[in-house]
């Protein structure tokens, strides 16, 4: 990108890259107290004399620029640093940063985002601009990278976040936990869970020694290994947790098979003491409200497991091209259905067809405008447009089209033009108009798919 996202202009400073956040944080959930220092390894795109980090409701206190003190300001929304010295455009540097405060949710036009209390715990919900909330990041969809935590909590609450769990210790009647990801995350993407839990593995899956390897063919059975999975609630739910995730297996071996390996280094599964919303998915992680624990959400974490390759995986560049992410996990919740011997994916396109005719018209789903990006049509409409090109293009072209999409963006930025190409590959021009048709004119065309 060449400058601000015109959908969160306020949001990161494109004067540099991150290449890894290196973040220690205590928190007291009595007291909801969060006390960090954050070690920021950057690399300057353009020449700077200062740059700024995004920091919402937090206040930095100490600023040091590859070891030396450094001046600060902060205002409402980000803290600007100055550095001792202009750096050049590829010089890297290393900013830390040491905050603390009070966390909350941002209020901003898609409701509060951030870090949010719970009962007794917290939770971060950072889609698409929450991060800032609890760490000072430069909060861009295409910025990621390199994360580690070591989070430390009281003693009778546990914490889940992103990244691979390394070793826990105890001192003081406080414990810390370490996380760590070596793939790129977008700081929408990182997150902490805190509470009374317990974490087991999930029965079915793989072992700890699988982990970061992505899932392959089995030598003996020829079926998709699944990798590690691991279930974190509180103990009073984990007999329901065990019972809601129980399908998760399968899901992973079927999305094995139609979408490629599993390309995260973790699979978390996260139950809170409290009713959410929705659900929430993060890097290698995705959580669940008590109120999800029911058959009717069997979809939904379907949903969340999909996005580990369609938005965790295969990332967005822009939040104009959000029905990369929400459109392909809901055409896996229908891949899903079929499956699992609930309704066709032709019984889920003409459904959700039917619904999204009878809503306004006028969406656009290239770009549907900012106060748009997370409405339901951007979700069915774009599901629509995969199943209207499986139709075009034959249920065995369409799943390569999948599968090679997956393995070449594994882990990289897209835009709906790179996938214009890589349809306009598999199908040609017709292909290439009919996609056009589904996503760059307000109407909405005929339903044909079927294969």
């Amino acid at each position: 990108m060449t400058g601000a996202d015109p959908y969160a202009p306020q949001s990161g400073d494109r004067t540099y890259a991150v290449e890894s956040y290196d973040l220690r944080l205590s928190y007291r959930v009595r007291t909801n107290r969060l006390e960090g220092t954050a070690v920021i390894e950057a690399v300057a795109r353009t020449d700077a004399a200062g740059v700024a980090f995004d920091l919402v409701g937090l206040r930095v206190s100490r600023a040091r620029v590859d070891g030396r003190a450094a001046r600060h300001v902060q205002g409402r929304n980000a803290v600007r640093v100055a550095l001792p010295r202009t750096v050049v455009a590829g010089e890297r540097f290393t900013v830390e940063l040491t905050y603390a405060g009070a966390p909350s949710p941002r209020r901003s036009r898609w409701g509060t985002v951030g870090w949010e209390e719970l009962t007794d715990g917290a939770l971060v919900a950072g889609q698409p601009t929450g991060a800032p909330t609890w760490f000072p990041c430069n909060d861009r969809p295409d910025d990621r990278a390199r994360m580690r935590m070591e989070i430390t909590v009281d003693d009778g609450y546990a914490v889940m976040a992103t990244g691979a769990a390394g070793r826990t210790v105890r001192s003081g009647g406080r414990t810390t936990t370490t996380f760590t990801s070596d793939v790129p995350t977008a700081t929408y993407l990182a997150a902490v869970h805190i509470g009374r839990y317990r974490t087991t593995p999930l029965a079915g899956t793989g072992t700890a020694a699988d982990a970061g390897t992505g899932t392959a063919a089995d030598a003996e059975t020829g079926t998709a290994a699944v990798p590690p999975v691991t279930v974190t609630a509180p103990p009073a739910l984990a007999a329901a947790a065990d019972r809601a995730f129980r399908a998760v297996p399968d899901m992973l071996r079927l999305f094995d098979g139609t979408f490629g390996p599993y390309p995260q280094e973790a699979c978390a599964l996260v139950v809170t003491a409290d009713e959410l919303e929705i659900p929430l998915e993060a890097q290698g992680l995705a959580v669940f409200g008590m109120n999800h624990l029911v058959p009717a959400a069997q979809r939904l974490i379907a949903h969340e497991l999909a996005h580990q390759w369609f938005g965790n995986s295969v990332g967005l560049a822009r939040w104009s091209d959000i029905w990369l992410n929400e459109g392909f996990a809901c055409f896996a919740e229908w891949v899903w259905s079929e499956a699992s011997g609930g309704p066709t994916i032709d019984a889920c396109a003409a459904e959700h067809y039917a619904r999204v005719a009878a809503q306004p018209a006028g969406l656009l789903l290239s770009d549907p405008g900012p106060d748009d990006m997370f409405d339901d049509r951007v979700y069915k409409r774009g599901a629509l447009t995969l199943y209207a090109l499986r139709g075009h293009l034959g249920a065995d072209v369409f799943a390569a089209l999948l599968r090679d999409w997956a393995r070449d963006h594994r882990h990289g930025l897209v835009t709906t033009d790179d996938f214009r190409a890589a349809v306009a590959q598999a199908g040609g021009a017709d292909a290439a108009e009919l996609l056009s048709a589904w996503i760059d004119r307000r109407e909405l065309p005929a339903l044909h798919g079927g294969s």
